[in-house]
């Protein structure tokens, strides 16, 4: 080891870098989806570029936990946190392997965006935008429009994790991720135009919908499930929760029945196809299927700390709290919200907070909620989102 990197790890700071553990598999995950949802080699190439990233970041990690372990109760509480680390990056490896599919085909036709819980964007600011000029701090895009900015490419130079100073500029390409319901205002924002919806599609777009739109259901709830899992993981970490951990290990096994009944239609499609083009669609629909397992084991092995009643270093939950996307969990106590469904308080676009699980009264979970699910008094939400929503959230359940 060169002595630059033992000088490195001697000022490492533990709880510094689970905080970038967390938010950039996160983001790695969005980013990724983004390069195969646009078919954008250029978002792929910074998703692996960010994962080389990850795998050094584990390894000083590992380093400096053994260190750091001075007795047994320490080497307990930080197995807790290597596995957690661990898990981080495999979370990191899948979004690789899911924006490889980007950089070798375009598996677009199969995909439907409109079937995403969370939105992928990615827009151009325009001439004519109100973002032009201004920083993230004084846009408070994420409370205004849901929306959370990923990702940044100005010119030829690609900025991961904003500062809130950043000033965004004419013909900068942003990515975004957030409700359905931000599109139209975060777009206006961007481009001063009203957001149009998609066109309809041809006859022969229709037919062929018809004949992949299994497969498209299949992978959008995959996603969905996957990236809850990860949200109710740290969600059971964070409050130490075996409830829901316990919906964490019912969830993987979902997935894993999931995964085989995908690779059922992608090979019922195969049936009849002579395009060697066609062939590399659907290898890429299964390395979806792949890496979407990948991520709900990561998300069980995060949970599985819970589960085994393994204790957690303090420096764990400080890097919870200090992570971009927070954990909360609050009570329902604001009469002007009661019976009101989660749609018509429009929580996500007005808070950026997006709601992974509701325990009521009588002690029962809703895990995923949808938008018809009504705010009852004593409801118990537990969300996760941006710092600045956290405010906005209080408002809302306490009045």
């Amino acid at each position: 080891m060169n002595e630059e990197l033992k000088d490195e790890i001697r000022t490492f700071n533990a709880k510094d870098v689970l905080v970038e553990m967390k938010d950039l598999s996160g983001s790695m995950l969005d980013l990724a989806y983004s390069a195969v949802l646009y078919s954008n080699p250029e978002i792929a190439n910074e998703v692996f570029r960010l994962e080389q990233k990850m795998h050094s970041l584990l390894y000083k990690l590992r380093i400096a936990i053994m260190l750091g372990a001075r007795n047994l109760d320490d080497a307990i509480e930080f197995a807790g946190i290597l596995q957690i680390a661990s898990a981080a990056e495999k979370i990191s490896n899948a979004a690789g392997d899911i924006a490889k599919i980007a950089t070798s085909v375009d598996i677009t036709s199969y995909l439907d965006r409109e079937d995403f819980e969370e939105a992928i964007l990615n827009v151009k600011i325009k001439p004519s935008s109100v973002l032009k000029n201004k920083s993230l701090e004084d846009l408070k895009l994420e409370t205004e429009t849901g929306m959370h900015v990923l990702a940044m490419k100005r010119g030829s130079k690609w900025i991961h994790s904003l500062d809130k100073d950043e000033r965004l500029q004419e013909d900068d390409l942003i990515i975004a991720s957030g409700p359905t319901e931000g599109i139209p205002a975060f777009c206006k924002l961007a481009t001063g135009k009203e957001y149009k919806e998609r066109e309809k599609e041809s006859e022969a777009g229709i037919k062929r919908k018809r004949l992949t739109e299994e497969i498209a259901d299949l992978i959008a709830d995959m996603k969905n499930i996957s990236e809850l899992m990860v949200g109710l993981s740290y969600s059971a970490v964070t409050f130490y929760s075996k409830d829901i951990a316990k919906e964490v290990k019912d969830l993987e096994e979902s997935m894993d029945r999931m995964k085989e009944e995908l690779e059922i239609l992608v090979i019922d499609a195969a049936r009849g196809i002579t395009k060697r083009s066609n062939f590399g669609e659907l290898r890429g629909l299964l390395h979806i299927a792949w890496s979407s397992e990948i991520l709900s084991d990561a998300a069980y092995e995060i949970a599985d700390v819970v589960l085994r009643d393994l204790p957690l270093h303090p420096v764990f939950l400080a890097s919870i709290e200090e992570s971009d996307e927070i954990i909360l969990k609050m009570e329902v106590k604001n009469a002007d919200i009661f019976d009101r469904t989660l749609k018509g308080l429009r929580i996500e676009t007005r808070t950026g907070m997006f709601i992974l699980a509701i325990r009521r009264r009588d002690g029962r979970w809703v895990y995923n909620p949808a938008g018809d699910a009504e705010i009852r008094n004593g409801d118990l939400l537990i969300m996760r989102g941006p710092r600045e929503g956290e405010d906005k959230m209080r408002e809302i359940c306490e009045g």
